[in-house]
């Protein structure tokens, strides 16, 4: 079995709050922003690019359990790649504490991605990053698996001030076809009710005061709810957020 090919990486602790809005909210914000601070240079013509992540969980689903009940601190692990292509594709350990997140992440091999994706830990090696130890070591002591996947179109900017990273992620959509995950199309439903979307600002210490006036935060609907639990709650139930 190849190693990861490239080191793990963590990021410090950030603030990242969440809202559900309409799709007319969505546009006229990001329209409102949109002069004011600078499009993700990762992003396509268009503005966006696509997200796709495979979620893990344990044999008693403590992660989704966690997220309903708003255990601090809890983490996820998931393995992610952008627009389909498995070119890059990176594995993150997703820890949020105190209304506070970080993220650890290191990037796979595509052969070491299907290993995972099979549910089958790789084979004990130290050289490992520390993310891959971990999920390494949880999928032979909890049995941790790969559960959902979730999938959706993000239009990203971003501001030097306070480190900030404004999100619109749209057309939010839940697969159960793990096995599919590297395919260029995979199956998917969407798990919001029609119209609805999310915005997400993160940032360091503080978030630009004209950032927070143009976005009007304080009249948005804030949710505490993840992506990963969403598409989970639908798998499980068939019950929309």
């Amino acid at each position: 079995m190849s190693k990861a090919p490239g080191k793990g990486r963590a990021m410090d602790y950030r603030n990242e709050i969440k809202y559900m809005v309409s799709e007319a909210q969505l546009a006229l914000l990001e329209n409102r922003i949109g002069h004011l601070i600078s499009p993700d240079r990762h992003a396509g013509a268009d503005g966006t690019y696509q997200i796709r992540s495979l979620y893990f969980d344990d044999y008693y689903n403590s992660c989704y359990n966690e997220n309903e009940i708003g255990t601090d601190p809890r983490e996820k692990f998931r393995i992610r790649i952008y627009n389909a292509d498995p070119g890059r594709i990176s594995l993150e350990l997703k820890r949020k504490e105190h209304s506070m997140t970080q993220k650890l992440s290191c990037l796979l091999s595509e052969q070491q991605c299907r290993e995972l994706m099979a549910g089958r830990p790789l084979p004990a090696d130290p050289a490992y990053p520390p993310v891959l130890q971990k999920l390494n070591l949880l999928m032979r002591t909890r049995l941790m698996r790969p559960k959902v996947i979730v999938e959706y179109d993000r239009t990203p900017f971003v501001e030097k001030l306070g480190n900030t990273r404004v999100t619109f992620d749209r057309n939010i959509r839940s697969s159960d076809a793990v096995q599919s995950f590297l395919e260029k199309r995979i199956p998917g439903r969407p798990i919001m009710p029609a119209g609805r979307q999310i915005l997400e600002v993160k940032y360091d210490e503080f978030l630009p005061d004209y950032l927070c006036r143009n976005l009007q935060l304080s009249r948005l609907r804030q949710t505490t709810f993840s992506k990963y639990y969403l598409c989970r709650r639908y798998s499980l139930s068939g019950t929309r957020a």
